[in-house]
């Protein structure tokens, strides 16, 4: 899917469409609509995910807004789309810089300075990921990722590129380019060797079995025992651990190829991208006629460069997200609302070639 780009032909068409375009969308109530032209029934999330109210409020899309992402949509020939953590949190999984998100609990995310030189560090990340991750893997794809994954097949995306860690578009039956990793890999940081998490779920099971123990505790209404190892569940969805029982209680699994320190495949914060990923993201979008960003407020500079190429480049850049983002000032078409609620309505103004699912 990401392949050098042939010469684009002119782009002048989708400029002039959005020619000193601007919506902004102030946000006020809520409201969810799945989209029935997708044909089929997308599985409802777990209860605890339905629940947390991590998603900002957000007005019914505008018709107006509707019709400009149909004309994107239906007008380019290489469209590029970034998504952000804003498709993840329609599905139960929690972004960062929303006014529900992470930050707003205090929340500070581990560094890869704290992860690769502290083995302090390292205990309380993996404890707390091991304690979190069933309902982490729970979540599943939601109307946005099952729109995009139409579009793709019916030749109307180009690429997709993803921000997200969750592996949501592989469910629904896209293949982006995870720009930032994936959860579900953990790799060895001396040798490289990479192995599923399911399968280091297993190993850390079986190296801390009262742990275990503990989380089924959880799951059946005793929080905060002795015997739960003073777990209680965060309203984020965030595992909370009491620290004297992670700082030494916890055992983490080494590399079973070189006995080395084992990470998850992602980049964390203070860490930098592969080239070769950053160099294919990058082509991706100087090579697209229209760049559309989906969910994402662009803070990452990782993320808002591809956009800022790809306006340099003479591409129509538009953003669908709730909120302030970095590159506002230089894309003509900014829409405030759910990714999860206009992108099923832009497949019902009319046909776009998308198949059922």
């Amino acid at each position: 899917m990401f392949t050098m780009c042939q010469p684009l032909r002119s782009k002048a068409n989708l400029v002039m469409l959005f020619k000193g375009y601007r919506r902004f969308v102030r946000t006020t109530c809520r409201v969810s609509i799945p989209g029935g032209s997708l044909g089929n029934e997308l599985k409802a999330p777990p209860r605890f995910l339905r629940d947390k109210k991590i998603v900002p409020d957000a007005d019914p899309p505008h018709k107006e807004d509707i019709h400009k992402l149909y004309q994107l949509f239906e007008q380019s020939k290489r469209l590029t789309i970034l998504t952000g953590a804003g498709i993840s949190t329609e599905c139960g999984i929690p972004d960062y810089r929303s006014p529900n998100g992470a930050y707003s609990s205090g929340f500070k995310p581990i560094t890869h300075q704290e992860f690769t030189r502290s083995s302090r560090s390292r205990r309380r990340y993996w404890a707390r990921s091991y304690a979190g991750w069933r309902r982490f893997a729970a979540a599943q794809p939601g109307p946005a990722h099952t729109a995009l994954a139409s579009l793709e097949r019916a030749g109307r995306i180009d690429c997709i590129i993803t921000q997200n860690v969750d592996r949501l578009h592989h469910r629904a039956g896209s293949d982006p380019l995870e720009l930032h990793g994936t959860v579900y890999t953990v790799m060895c940081l001396d040798c490289g060797f990479s192995f599923p998490r399911d399968l280091f779920q297993d190993q850390l099971k079986a190296l801390n079995p009262k742990w275990a123990e503990a989380l089924e505790s959880i799951d059946h209404g005793e929080p905060g025992s002795e015997k739960t190892f003073g777990m209680k569940q965060r309203p984020d969805g965030d595992i909370e651990i009491d620290e004297k029982f992670w700082e030494e209680g916890f055992n983490i699994p080494v590399c079973e190829k070189c006995q080395g320190v084992l990470k998850p495949d992602v980049i964390f914060f203070g860490d930098n991208i592969p080239k070769e990923r950053a160099t294919q993201a990058m082509e991706a979008a100087k090579q697209s006629d229209a760049f559309l960003v989906l969910g994402s407020s662009l803070m990452t500079m990782s993320a808002f460069r591809l956009v800022r190429a790809a306006h340099e480049a003479g591409a129509m850049t538009a953003i669908v997200n709730i909120g302030v983002t970095r590159a506002d000032d230089i894309v003509p078409l900014k829409i405030s609302a759910r990714v999860g609620e206009i992108l099923p309505r832009v497949l019902d103004v009319g046909p776009l070639g998308v198949p059922a699912v």
